[in-house]
């Protein structure tokens, strides 16, 4: 049986002021005073993004669709699970379907959630929506953005998810949607 965590009312924090420090293309940053549950003050940074999804290609022969892609603030190629951006007035799970067409040039007749996640709570408001997409048709071709450059590549699933154990996937949300499709394929065989 499942723990149910119950909300502390008392773990609250109140906006009492909020500056805006940065309009981007893809996110915005504010400043805001922060009212304590001990009545002081403090200051918090916020940043501001629409949120994105991502999704686990899984093919008939147990492979999964991955891009490789040069990450500019790591200086360093990734290998990641598609992913991107929620448009405005995008549901999460439109924005995983055209992600799935424009990254690998896949279609999946079943898209199933695995949840959400926050990246990084401390300062970023952004929720990250998993699916996993079975029976995969690979039949278009990519539809990057002009300044989006990536290669797809099929692993099979034990090995992508033992690139996670190994710390050579560094990217959270490609880890957290490996393990948890592991783990819903090992519950399935298990039933």
């Amino acid at each position: 049986m499942a723990t149910e965590l119950q909300p502390a009312p008392h773990l609250k924090e109140e906006r009492l002021r909020s500056e805006d420090i940065y309009h981007g293309r893809i996110l915005d940053i504010t400043r805001d005073t922060v009212l304590l549950e001990n009545g002081t003050e403090a200051l918090r940074e916020v940043v501001h993004h629409p949120g994105g999804a991502c999704v686990v290609p899984l093919t008939a022969d147990g492979c999964v669709l991955m891009v490789r892609q040069f990450r500019y603030p790591h200086h360093a190629e990734t290998l990641e699970l598609p992913a991107g951006k929620l448009e405005s007035g995008e549901a999460p799970l439109q924005c995983a379907v055209r992600e799935l067409k424009e990254e690998v040039g896949g279609e999946a007749e079943k898209l199933e959630p695995l949840g959400s996640l926050f990246p990084t709570p401390a300062y970023d408001e952004e929720v990250i929506y998993m699916y996993l997409a079975r029976q995969i048709t690979e039949t278009h071709a990519q539809s990057l953005d002009e300044d989006e450059f990536l290669d797809v590549v099929r692993l099979p699933l034990a090995e992508a998810v033992q690139m996670v154990m190994d710390d050579r996937i560094k990217d959270a949300k490609t880890q957290i949607a490996l393990l948890k499709t592991a783990f819903l394929l090992q519950n399935e065989q298990n039933h």
